[in-house]
């Protein structure tokens, strides 16, 4: 009887390192048709490369502000080594990282787990919340390239974990040490990244599985909680209220606190060490509030203890004989 190394890869959107990563970065992500489409097929990169010249300057400049580059494949590597740690003294485990939009791809991280002798994959989408535009997506690409590659792994999706349990009891901890971080208490805020309306319509479950998150937390936190949609961009129907707009909301109705979750965010990147914690907060200031954010989960070893759960609820794949 011989067992092959399982493999698990965290899916992750990936981002620029450094600044000339940027514009080509940003066209990967507007070429993705699975997300958007830019006019007939056969234009689809055409129009791509022309957005992301336009937008890479302003684009630049976020990532600029939080240091040049974006920290998400750091912060993903650390959440592999922790989690194939936890693993250890449960199976022959590989943890890498696999990005949508950024390297390392599919295409890079295939073979080197050919050569070390995987022969099972369990794709873990570091996105709680399926959507067709994230984990959809990148599921999409995972099984694509290993068929082109003709690498014949045993590909086992987690498809949405929205409320796992110590995923929840974590994001929980986060909210109750951002409470107590205020003379007084705030409003708390959930804000999650946007999709066009359009994919909900079409059946998608993004908007159910938050809901599903925030219920799971509410229960344990007994607080209520308002959900917002930030990082939206282009001419389409976006799903409401906007980050901005709740913040408006919330001044105009009296509020003088926030506390605000990233909801769909499980490690920092340009939308939380930027939007949140930058642009956010000074546009809260200006409304007469404070705003504050709670930490992200990054490799924080309770969310660690929750993908490991993750992977071993998984049923393994039978030996070779």
């Amino acid at each position: 009887m011989h067992t092959k190394k399982t493999a698990v890869l965290l899916l992750n959107l990936g981002g620029p390192g450094k600044q000339e990563d940027v514009e080509p970065f940003l066209y990967n992500l507007f070429s993705d048709r699975q997300i958007i489409r830019l006019g007939p097929w056969f234009l689809q990169k055409f129009i791509a490369r022309r957005i992301a010249r336009k937008r890479a300057p302003k684009s630049r400049e976020s990532y600029r502000k939080i240091g040049g580059g974006s920290p998400i494949l750091a912060i993903t590597k650390q959440q592999a080594r922790a989690l194939e740690e936890a693993l250890g003294n449960s199976g022959d485990y590989l943890v890498r990282s696999c990005m949508r939009y950024w390297h390392p791809f599919a295409s890079e991280i295939l073979p080197e787990l050919a050569r070390e002798g995987v022969g099972e994959i369990i794709a873990l989408p570091l996105y709680p919340q399926y959507s067709v535009a994230t984990t959809g997506s990148s599921l999409t690409d995972l099984n694509r390239t290993a068929d082109r590659l003709k690498l014949p792994f045993t590909i086992r999706e987690i498809r949405s974990w929205p409320d796992q349990p110590q995923y929840i009891r974590c994001l929980a901890g986060r909210i109750r040490e951002g409470l107590g971080r205020f003379k007084s208490t705030p409003e708390v805020v959930y804000s999650a990244h946007s999709l066009p309306q359009k994919f909900i319509d079409e059946g998608d479950p993004y908007v159910d599985d938050l809901h599903k998150t925030i219920s799971a937390l509410e229960k344990i936190t007994g607080i209520q909680g308002h959900l917002c949609y930030q990082s939206r961009s282009g001419p389409v129907e976006w799903l409401e209220p906007s980050t901005p707009d709740m913040l408006r909301r919330l001044a105009s109705s009296g509020c003088r606190n926030i506390l605000m979750v990233p909801i769909s965010f499980v490690s920092d990147h340009v939308e939380t060490l930027y939007e949140i914690d930058m642009l956010y907060r000074d546009m809260a200031a200006e409304l007469g509030m404070e705003l504050r954010s709670t930490r992200a989960l990054n490799d924080d070893p309770e969310f660690i203890g929750a993908l490991r759960d993750l992977v071993l609820s998984q049923p393994s794949a039978p030996a070779a004989m």
